[in-house]
């Protein structure tokens, strides 16, 4: 079988360079020929782990090959997947459809025999009648079927996501379809992965009510430790203790400064924007998308607050700017409004990230960009840790005083232990945990 995948992003490329490790055919068409050259030289446009090295040997092998030559590839292709970006469409919030008609529409001229067109694209309930419409409208002789078979990845474990996957979900009503798409995921079947069919608007709508359903817990947590710390609890006790409970899960319970990423905020901005349209307004989720962008600069005020109320003519160290780890994702990172809210206080940010500090310099101003973690604070007067790379869990914690003005250090990831913290002799502050001044015990102890 021979697929092709539309677009190379996130999605397209790690979706293609798994299918070619399955021993299918897989050929990566995107319009960006600079991207295409790279890739086919084994350069990857992304970090994810795993990754490079797929590409590189099913390339090499000869199942995975790249080409801007849209319409030579779905020619002979039996599966031609969709996975272009939805971004969101400004104004309203609603996903912006325009690269996923124009590839449809390319794909309607191209089209010789019957084929399955597959939205891989993260698309509104109706997308996929929509495209029928436009595919049959242009070629009303031919034979094909439109499915939706939305994607479950998570930047930083997408291979082993691709490769092991909780679910398959598959939309389409057709038995042609569903027999092709089997065959396309036979390697899944063998390891007894659930494959979900289902109608095509509930494959939709399914991915989103994921997505959403996950920024609802993170959301959940997060209000709730801010409620801990005015009361005097533990957050991470507390996830803890609702977490084992089988009906509640402990994924997603990590409290923190807000999701970003390039799924959950506006999934959740789209899904919105369809209950408003369908006139059935999703009102948890309404809170949901609002809270988590107020919640961002509520973290820049607690970093505000830790330095004692101002931080005019002070510099911040912050170490972690992508959204979370193992990703140079910088989209709707909680950095890109953490640091211009610190700037605009007064304070010089000095900035380190092992992957994501080439994009974050494309994005944020007048930062100065630190080499290492222990060159970016010296000298600060705080240390502020915005993404929990691994790196940052093991500190050498006597160097980080010495390098400090300050022994301020403001963990919106909650890496360290209270304990471990009040012994090293720090002022410590974390998210929905009870404040350390190990820095006033150290000096009660002199």
């Amino acid at each position: 079988m021979r697929i092709a995948m539309i677009g190379t992003g996130y999605v397209g490329l790690v979706s293609g360079a798994c299918f070619s490790e399955f021993g299918i055919n897989v050929t990566c068409v995107d319009k960006d020929v600079a991207k295409i050259e790279g890739l086919k030289r084994g350069e990857i446009p992304i970090y994810e782990p795993g990754l490079a090295d797929l590409v590189v040997t099913n390339a090499r092998d000869g199942r995975l090959s790249f080409t801007t030559d849209l319409a030579a590839t779905v020619a002979e292709a039996q599966a031609i997947f969709v996975a272009v970006g939805t971004p969101s469409r400004r104004g309203d919030g609603y996903a912006d459809l325009s690269y996923v008609f124009a590839a449809v529409d390319e794909i309607a001229e191209a089209l010789t025999d019957y084929a399955v067109i597959v939205t891989k694209s993260t698309v509104p309930v109706g997308t996929g009648d929509e495209i029928e419409r436009r595919v049959r409208a242009r070629r009303p002789e031919l034979e094909f079927d439109v499915v939706s078979n939305p994607e479950f990845l998570r930047e930083g474990s997408a291979i082993n996501d691709f490769m092991r996957p909780d679910r398959v979900v598959i939309g389409t009503d057709s038995e042609r379809a569903q027999a092709l798409m089997r065959q396309l995921y036979r390697v899944l079947y063998l390891i007894e992965t659930p494959i979900v069919f289902t109608s095509r608007r509930t494959a939709e709508l399914t991915k989103y009510a994921a997505n959403a359903f996950l920024a609802t817990k993170i959301t959940y947590i997060n209000e709730l430790a801010d409620l801990a710390e005015r009361v005097g609890a533990n957050i991470q006790d507390v996830a803890r203790g609702i977490g084992l409970d089988g009906r509640i899960g402990r994924k997603f319970l990590h409290a923190g400064p807000g999701f970003g990423g390039s799924c959950f905020p506006k999934d959740t901005r789209a899904l919105i924007e369809t209950g408003r349209q369908a006139g059935q307004p999703l009102r948890i989720v309404e809170a949901v998308d609002a809270i988590n962008e107020e919640r961002k600069l509520q973290m820049a005020d607690k970093i505000v607050a830790a330095c004692g109320g101002s931080v005019a003519g002070k510099t911040i160290a912050v170490l972690g700017l992508t959204f979370k780890p193992n990703t140079d994702d910088m989209r709707e990172a909680p950095s890109l409004a953490i640091i211009p809210a610190l700037q605009a206080a007064g304070a010089t940010v000095r900035a380190y990230d092992p992957e994501g500090a080439k994009r974050a310099q494309e994005l944020l101003t007048g930062v100065i960009w630190g080499e290492n973690a222990y060159q970016t604070m010296e000298g600060a007067d705080a240390l502020a840790i915005l993404t929990e790379w691994n790196e940052f869990r093991a500190l050498d914690l006597k160097r980080v005083k010495t390098l400090l003005k300050a022994p301020i250090i403001v963990d919106l990831r909650n890496i360290y232990t209270l304990g471990m913290m009040e012994a090293a002799g720090f002022d410590y502050i974390s998210v929905g945990r009870p404040a350390v001044e190990g820095a006033a015990t150290e000096e009660g102890k002199r």
